[in-house]
C-alpha cells in the first residue's frame, strides 16, 4: 500500500517493490488506501504486506486487523519512511504500529546528501549472507528502536550536540523481529529510488521481503 508524499517518491518505490516481488514469483496488488485492511478474508490469503506511505492516521479497526493478520502469519516488510515513519497516532485503544514494526524515525542530520557507512553485524542471516559493509550517500536516520529486534546492520550516527562532543551511537539500519507467527523486516535505507536500486541495498530489501513472507526458497530467482 502506498500514498503520495512530497518528500518521498512512494509511487516509484511501490513500482520498484512490485517489480522486484513479481520477479521473485509473487502476485502483487498495489493499494493506495487502508480499506483492504477491513477485509479479513483478503488478509487471510496474502503472504506479505509492504507499507509504503509517510505519516497519516489509520483507523482503529484497520490497525487491529493489520496486527491480527501479522500475528496470524502474514509477513510485514518495508523500507525508510514507507514503514519507519508511517503512523504516529497514540490514541487510546490503538495497537501500536511502532510496536509491530519495532521502531520509529526520529531525525537526521546533513540533509539527504550525507555520506555514511552501513556495517553488517550479522553476516550469517539469510538476509545478509555474503553482504559486505558499504557506504551510502543519502539520509542517515536516528531511530527509536525496540531492544527485542534482531539487528542485521547498523550505522555510526554522529551525535551533533554540544553536550556530547566527538561521539556517535550505532543505530540499527536493518532488523528482523517476530510477532506471533508473523515475521517483520525493516530497512531504514531508501530515501531515493536509486538507493534501493543499488546491488547491496537491493539484496537487503529483496531478501528481507522474502524472509518476512516465509519464502526464502524464492531466492533462487534472484539475479546474481
Amino acid at each position: 500500500m502506498y500514498a503520495l508524499d512530497p518528500h518521498h517518491p512512494h509511487e516509484e518505490q511501490a513500482a520498484l517493490f512490485a517489480a522486484g516481488l513479481e520477479e521473485l514469483g509473487f502476485e502483487v496488488k498495489l493499494e493506495n488506501s487502508f480499506e483492504p485492511l477491513l477485509d479479513r478474508d483478503l488478509l487471510s490469503t496474502i503472504d506479505l504486506i509492504v507499507p509504503n506511505r509517510t505519516g497519516g492516521t489509520i483507523g482503529v479497526e484497520h490497525l487491529r486487523n493489520f496486527v491480527a493478520a501479522v500475528v496470524a502469519g502474514v509477513g510485514l516488510a518495508g523500507c525508510h519512511a514507507g514503514m519507519g515513519d508511517w503512523e504516529r497516532t497514540k490514541e487510546p485503544g490503538k495497537p501500536g504500529f511502532q510496536y509491530m514494526t519495532g521502531g520509529q524515525y526520529v531525525m537526521h542530520y546533513g540533509g539527504d546528501t550525507l555520506s555514511f557507512d552501513v556495517n553488517v553485524v550479522d553476516r550469517d542471516h539469510f538476509i545478509t549472507r555474503g553482504l559486505s559493509d558499504f557506504r551510502l550517500v543519502s539520509e542517515q536516520w536516528y531511530m527509536h528502536v525496540d531492544p527485542a529486534n534482531h539487528v542485521l546492520a547498523t550505522t555510526p550516527f554522529p551525535v551533533q550536540e554540544p553536550y556530547f562532543p566527538n561521539s556517535h551511537v550505532d543505530i540499527p539500519v536493518a532488523w528482523t523481529r517476530s510477532l506471533g507467527k508473523g515475521r517483520v523486516f525493516f530497512l531504514s535505507l531508501g530515501h531515493y529510488v536509486r538507493d534501493l536500486e543499488r546491488d547491496d541495498v537491493s539484496r537487503l530489501w529483496k531478501r528481507g521481503f522474502l524472509w518476512a513472507a516465509h519464502a526464502e526458497d524464492a531466492e533462487l530467482l534472484l539475479k546474481t
